[in-house]
């Protein structure tokens, strides 16, 4: 059979022929097929798809799941491109794409989570659909032994047309899930299919149901189920733990759903001032929702980590910080938050090290906590262990897109080993995706000093002084988190070089 078939699809008739040979496949295969064939020119949404093949009848997205299949073993596995959180497409006589290549694919089980279809009806309801795959993601991170891709990256797939077989190269990974999520009053159905990314072979497909009241058991539910299709030897139900839920009061939740992909990027000053409100509503309606005021503590440590906020600015923060760190919390990401809080907003490396640590063992496999431990380190001077702890964190989300948090924590550490040369390209980078990200600045600026850049010192000097007009030499000292002394040596004679005013 050539490279690339030659299909002819008679609909009167409702005959296949793939390079002039009959093929037969069901009847719901071929309108599927048919459908997609005469709107090849654009990607078909699951919804489009199930009721036009099947009429408004009320069927389960797995049986469409079930049609591609079969499509796929007839037509070949890239015959069909899928596109993830929306549907499918046809792409027989395309242009073969180059061959995509990526990072080895470990030893132990490795899984990339999909963006979900929002077969809702309601494409409003794209926060919660894609906050929902978050939480999934997140829950399947804290299981040892299993390595999973982090959202961040997995999400970069959205409303992309892409063969799970580049998806499964790309991010180095064994298997791909996908599904969808339909919601028929308060009642959510969620359809999950697990794929061998290789082969595109269907290995297991559930479905999930439960009231919206009830999502966190859902999600619990959802999240062990995978585990146990992927590797039964995991003995997934001790390996989960839940993170903390609202005691009061649902809207609450979706509060943080909102806010958790302002923080995800590199925001903007106006993205951070919306997060604050929408997370003071979230501690007002629940003020015992241990989560929603971590995430708040990681607003105002993010918003003064880009100098879009003062740490005076951000210092009432604090004692909610403490208080969390007190509270004996098991909820690794609460302890992450408050634990990175403390160390740069309070210069308490010593206490969120002690939390960084517990989040850590609580969930290995988190970007954000191997994030925040690799800066940790690096405030300390312990750079060899940062290092390794931003790595990992880069092979987990080889398509990070937040520039201003785990990339540019490099900076720092490469600087800490000696490797400055190395640092330009990794900033630069960081820089010309997000020109006003403080941090990327402060540190590009002493970089350049290091390599004897005077001129590029001075402009990203300049630079930081149009974003931070209170930025000088002695404001820096004060608040920096840093605690290596050679680095703070470097900070003085850098910036004043550099031109930035003594304050």
């Amino acid at each position: 059979m050539p490279l690339i078939p030659l299909l002819d699809i008679d609909r009167e008739a409702r005959d296949l022929r793939i390079n002039g040979d009959l093929v037969a496949i069901g009847a719901r295969a071929f309108d599927v097929l048919a459908h997609l064939d005469a709107n090849r020119d654009r990607v078909v949404s699951k919804a489009e798809l199930l009721e036009n093949v099947w009429g408004g009848l009320a069927v389960e997205e797995g049986n469409l799941s079930v049609q591609i299949s079969t499509l796929r073993k007839a037509l070949g596995a890239k015959a069909i491109a899928a596109v993830p959180g929306v549907g499918y497409k046809l792409v027989i006589g395309a242009t073969p794409s180059a061959t995509v290549t990526g990072p080895e694919v470990p030893d132990t089980p490795s899984l990339a989570v999909l963006p979900f279809a929002n077969l809702t009806g309601r494409p409003e309801q794209d926060y919660l659909v894609d906050g929902i795959v978050t939480e999934l993601i997140g829950a399947l991170t804290r299981i040892s032994g299993l390595f999973t891709i982090a959202a961040t990256s997995s999400f970069t797939y959205k409303g992309r047309a892409v063969q799970l077989s580049d998806v499964g190269r790309e991010l180095g990974v064994r298997y791909v899930l996908e599904g969808s999520i339909q919601q028929a009053g308060e009642t959510l159905r969620i359809s999950v299919q697990l794929v061998e990314a290789a082969t595109g072979r269907s290995i297991w497909s559930e479905r999930f149901t439960d009231a919206l009241d009830d999502i966190f058991d859902l999600q619990d539910r959802l999240t062990e189920s995978v585990a146990a299709a992927i590797e039964p030897t995991l003995r997934a139900a001790e390996a989960i733990r839940s993170r903390e839920k609202p005691q009061q009061d649902l809207r609450a939740y979706d509060l943080c759903l909102q806010v958790e992909p302002m923080l995800l990027f590199t925001a903007k000053p106006e993205d951070f001032k919306r997060a604050f409100a929408l997370l003071d509503e979230a501690v007002a309606r629940d003020p015992g929702y241990a989560y929603a005021r971590a995430l708040r503590v990681w607003a105002y440590t993010m918003a003064a980590g880009g100098r879009y906020i003062t740490a005076a600015d951000a210092a009432h923060i604090l004692p909610d910080a403490y208080a969390l760190l007190d509270s004996g919390t098991t909820d690794s990401m609460v302890l992450n938050h408050a634990g990175h809080g403390v160390a740069y907003l309070d210069k308490s490396a010593e206490q969120g090290f002690v939390a960084i640590r517990k989040a850590k063992a609580l969930n290995p496999n988190s970007v954000s906590i191997l994030g925040s431990s690799g800066w940790l380190h690096a405030y300390v001077g312990e750079f060899e262990t940062a290092l390794q702890d931003i790595e990992r964190a880069l092979r987990l989300n080889p398509l990070d897109p937040n520039t201003g948090f785990v990339r540019s924590a490099l900076g720092p550490i490469l600087i800490g080993l000696g490797r400055v040369e190395e640092v330009v390209e990794f900033l630069e980078q960081s820089y010309h995706e997000a020109p006003t990200y403080g941090s990327t600045l402060h540190i590009l600026l002493h970089t350049y000093w290091l390599l004897g850049r005077t001129d590029d010192a001075k402009r990203m000097a300049t630079e930081l002084l149009a974003i931070m007009p209170h930025y000088s030499v002695r404001y820096n000292l004060e608040t920096t988190p840093f605690k290596y002394p050679p680095f703070l040596r470097m900070f003085e004679k850098a910036m004043r070089e550099a031109g930035v005013p003594e304050g």
